[in-house]
Order: C-alpha cells, then structure tokens, then sequence
C-alpha cells in the first residue's frame, strides 16, 4: 500500500532516494497514463489509445503494455523492452499532491513506503540548510513538467471530442491453439472523419500543432504487432497467431 506523503523540509529532512531505481512498480500494470506531447516519442514502442474511467465519461490517453489485467510486456527482472518510458512511470516515487497547508495548491508528493525512499539512500531531498537539493530541484521541475503535459493532454482529448474524431475500436487476438479474445473499451482517431475536416479546421489544427500527435496516435497502433511479439517470446504458452484494432460498429456499439 503506498504511502503518498507531501513533502515538507520539517519531516523529510533525512528522508533520500536511491540513486538506482527500476520499475518494478509497474510489473503487473498492462496500461499506464501518456500525455498528447509524449506520443511521438511513444509512437515508436507502444499501441496508444484512449479508456474511459469507470463510472464516468472521462477519457484519458494511455499506452498499452499487456494483453490483459496483470500482464506487462515491456517489464522484465533486468531491463524495459523499449527505449522511451512515460513520464506518469518515469516519475515514481514522485507524484503531484494537494498541499494540505495551501488550498488548492499542488505539491511535490513522495511514496515513503517506496523501496527506494529511506534515510540510507544516496540522493537526499534537503542540504544541511534545509534548502531543497539540486536533485530534488529536477524533481520539481520534471513534475511541473508532468503537469504542464497532463493540462495539455485534456485540451487535447477535449478537441477531439468537440470534432467527434474519437471512434470505440475493439482488438482482436488469434491465437496459435485456435482460440480468440476481444479486448473491448478502447478508442482511438476515427480517420474517415478526419479526412472530412474543413479546410479552416485543418489549418487550425496544423497552426496549433495538433496533427503531431494525432498522427502519432494513428500510427501507434501497428505497435500491436509488438505486443505480440513480446507476448510470443514471453514463456506464455498463449502464443499469437494474428492481432489487429477493428472498428466498432454503430449497432455494435448499442449492443
């Protein structure tokens, strides 16, 4: 269970991070959270897409790093199966909080119950002053950044909305023993739509930038064959034949 605690130079005085760290954390994670500025670069490792929250109609963008709930593809005990890794996973122990002395104030956050957080570490948060370190000062800058990326990101998803560009995709999977799976409440670019956009409309998404990661978003999802491959020389024995992103039909969809 985490512990998620902002951090105040009175408490955390001695509190420091390991200067090696993996991602452990996210081993049994098969999605983890992506910003609009990111796609590019995660274009080139993962199927990007969009999920909505459970109970809601929030959507929020996501890579994809397993086939199913428990299983992530990219994660082995010595290394990350690719070269860009999300900031949402990059950051840990590090998150974004609420100052509870600063109303509606965010605050650098720290896991205390991380295994790489202790008094025995080798990167300390606060000098001898009290002053915030220069490493915990790039920590600072890197969750502006985050945050920055996730304002950005909800722009963007808001865009695509009032466009009516999103379309719900389903994936389906062959596998080698015969069997076939669907995974269901995904959404991505619908591109027949985009192809229809007025002429005033596409000079403003290419003035504003838009297209960058529309684009990357359309072409992330050939990285399925990636999961594939990653799950076939996994030591599953669900081995997969064929993968490929369908569009869900209008009936299907009120089905």
């Amino acid at each position: 269970m985490a512990n998620i605690t902002p951090i105040k130079k009175e408490t955390h005085q001695n509190v420091k991070i390991s200067a090696q760290r993996d991602l452990s954390h996210v081993a049994n994670q098969h999605i983890a959270p992506i910003t609009a500025p990111e796609f590019s670069q995660a274009a080139t490792s993962y199927p990007i897409v969009l999920v909505k929250d459970q109970g809601s109609e929030r959507y929020r963008s996501v890579v994809m790093l397993g086939l199913e709930a428990g299983e992530n593809l990219f994660h082995t005990k010595d290394l990350w199966n690719a070269v860009y890794i999300p900031q949402s996973i990059a950051m840990a122990p590090f998150s974004l909080g609420l100052d509870p002395e600063k109303e509606k104030t965010l605050t650098a956050c720290v896991d205390l119950d991380n295994k790489f957080v202790g008094e025995d570490k080798e990167h300390e948060l606060f000098d001898a002053e009290g002053n915030d370190s220069e490493f915990f000062k790039g920590v600072q800058d890197s969750l502006g950044r985050l945050y920055d990326n996730e304002v950005m990101n909800e722009k963007f998803i808001k865009e695509l909305l009032d466009n009516e560009l999103l379309m719900e995709l389903e994936l389906n999977v062959n596998f080698a023993a015969g069997e076939t799976k669907k995974l269901v409440g995904l959404y991505g670019i619908d591109e027949k739509k985009l192809q229809t956009l007025s002429d005033d409309k596409v000079l403003d998404f290419h003035k504003r930038g838009l297209f960058v990661p529309i684009h990357a978003m359309l072409g992330a999802t050939g990285q399925v064959n990636r999961l594939a491959q990653l799950r076939n020389q996994s030591e599953s024995a669900a081995k997969i034949n064929a993968i490929r992103f369908t569009a869900v039909t209008a009936e299907e969809a009120k089905a």
